[in-house]
């Protein structure tokens, strides 16, 4: 099922596709905070003296920019999920550029915080843990945060972003859908199986799909 878009963004859409320059404007200032906090949450941390997260939204917002006539042609999927897409993208691009060198180092990193399943994973243990049944679930000891962080590391990089999706970026399952290029009904059973294997570890084994 597509997402429709909020009928704001449809009339701008709608405007830039007949060539009126400042909806595209509109359009692509609206979501650079959103860009902003979704490439933070993803940037390694050792590229923070190289890098800043602001570069990477002014790169995916020029990447938009070039390609939005192609973009109001097909609307192949919703403008917000289009640009986080194009974001994830340059998020990957500058971390074989920047990390290709410190590969060796990042191997040996592998402490909660840093390493190969990347740093928004730091933030969504302290978010699932909250999320738990009882008020001192955040209160969570240090061996207990690596074992989440192994449970993490286990299961596959596209489960694990949808976790990310779903309560970092608190997108919605048919927007996460529409990213990831699958079913509604598929990217809520892929949450409801990551979370059946992360859940035992925060006392949530029970947790039920989320709605």
């Amino acid at each position: 099922m597509s997402v429709p878009e909020d009928p704001e963004t449809e009339l701008r859409l709608s405007r830039a596709r007949e060539g009126d320059e400042a909806a595209v404007r509109w359009l692509l200032d609206r979501y650079r905070p959103r860009l902003r906090q979704m490439i933070g949450l993803r940037l390694d941390d050792r590229l923070a003296s190289r890098l800043d997260a602001s570069d990477v939204v002014q790169e995916t917002l020029m990447d938009a920019a070039q390609r939005l006539d192609g973009y109001l042609r097909d609307r192949p999927l919703p403008f917000y999920p289009w640009l986080h897409r194009l974001a994830s993208e340059r998020i990957a691009q500058a971390h074989r550029y920047h990390l290709r060198t410190q590969r060796r180092e990042a191997m040996r990193e592998q402490a909660p915080g840093s390493g190969p399943i990347g740093p928004s994973a730091r933030r969504l243990i302290d978010v699932l843990a909250a999320s738990g049944t009882s008020p001192s679930k955040h209160l969570i000891r240090e061996e207990d945060r690596v074992a989440i962080w192994q449970a993490l590391a286990e299961l596959s990089e596209q489960d694990r972003e949808i976790l990310v999706m779903r309560y970092l970026d608190q997108l919605g399952f048919s927007e996460i859908a529409a990213i990831l290029e699958i079913s509604d009904g598929a990217a809520r059973l892929r949450h409801y199986r990551a979370l059946q294997r992360i859940g035992p570890l925060l006392g949530t084994a029970n947790e039920r799909p989320v709605p």
